[in-house]
């Protein structure tokens, strides 16, 4: 008996993050684009989004974290900033643009350390 098609892919940790982060990213894109009618699923979308990158940050302040201590610190700068945007977004003193960009030039790092890609 099988337990999974063998045309299923495996899923790895880098594409694990891959697919929450396009997942919140299209979120948020969506929720920004229809504007205030969209105001309750912007601030789910952005909840969910600083949930992630509250995970990255805790991975990377991991002293066991096997990426190198420059790029860790870059990652962590990144949550500090999605944290601070997220709150001006949610003040009115911003919008959702900065988060993305974020999130899409960390999907293509994924992407790009992906065999195949």
């Amino acid at each position: 008996m099988a337990y999974s098609s063998p045309a299923a892919p495996i899923r790895t940790a880098r594409g694990t993050e891959y697919e929450a982060l396009a997942d919140v990213t299209r979120a948020i894109r969506k929720a920004a684009t229809e504007g205030r009618p969209a105001f309750k699923a912007l601030v789910t979308a952005l909840h969910r989004n600083r949930q992630l990158w509250t995970i990255f940050a805790s991975s990377v302040a991991d002293p066991e974290n096997g990426l190198p201590a420059p790029l860790r610190a870059q990652i962590f700068y990144l949550f500090e900033f999605t944290m601070h945007h997220t709150a001006e977004i949610l003040a009115g003193r911003a919008d959702a643009g900065p988060l993305i960009e974020v999130n899409t030039a960390i999907m293509q790092g994924l992407r790009a350390g992906r065999p195949g890609s």
